[in-house]
C-alpha cells in the first residue's frame, strides 16, 4: 500500500554527502531540497559569490531534473547568504534563471553556513508531478 506520509528521495549525481542527508525528497506533490555551491567532487567552488550562486543553481537545475522537472516548478526560495552586499549578486544570478510569475522568496543575511567557505545556500520547494 503506498503511503502518502512517505518521504521518496530523489536520486541525483550529486556528490554524496557524508551527512545524514538527502539532496532532496518529495511527497505528497512537493519536492524540498536545499542546494549549496560544491562541484562533483564536494568540494565548493572557487570564485566567489557569482560563481558560487551559479553553481548552486547548476545543483538545483540537475536536481528538479531527476525528479521530472524544472524551475518552472519553483515554488518557494529560501537564499541565505554571508554578507548583505552579495544579494546583489545573487539577484542578478537569480534573475537570469526565474521568470515571471517568480517562485516567492526570502533572503537571509546569516553569519556563517555549514561549511565556512560557503558564502550561499538555497532552501528550495518545488511542486512534482504524482507521476514522479
Amino acid at each position: 500500500m503506498n503511503n502518502s506520509n512517505q518521504k521518496h528521495p530523489v536520486k541525483t549525481a550529486l556528490f554524496a554527502s557524508k551527512a545524514p542527508l538527502e539532496w532532496a525528497v518529495t511527497n505528497n506533490g512537493t519536492l524540498y531540497t536545499a542546494q549549496i555551491p560544491i562541484d562533483d567532487k564536494g568540494d565548493v567552488v572557487d570564485g566567489g559569490i557569482e560563481a558560487q550562486t551559479r553553481q548552486t543553481f547548476n545543483n538545483l537545475i540537475h536536481t528538479l531534473e531527476c525528479a521530472g522537472e524544472s524551475l518552472d516548478s519553483v515554488l518557494q526560495v529560501l537564499i541565505y547568504v554571508t554578507d548583505r552586499e552579495y544579494l546583489k549578486t545573487v539577484n542578478a544570478v537569480y534573475a537570469e534563471h526565474f521568470n515571471a510569475p517568480y517562485p516567492n522568496r526570502a533572503a537571509m543575511v546569516v553569519a556563517g553556513l555549514a561549511r565556512e567557505e560557503m558564502l550561499v545556500e538555497f532552501v528550495v520547494y518545488a511542486s512534482v508531478s504524482e507521476n514522479n
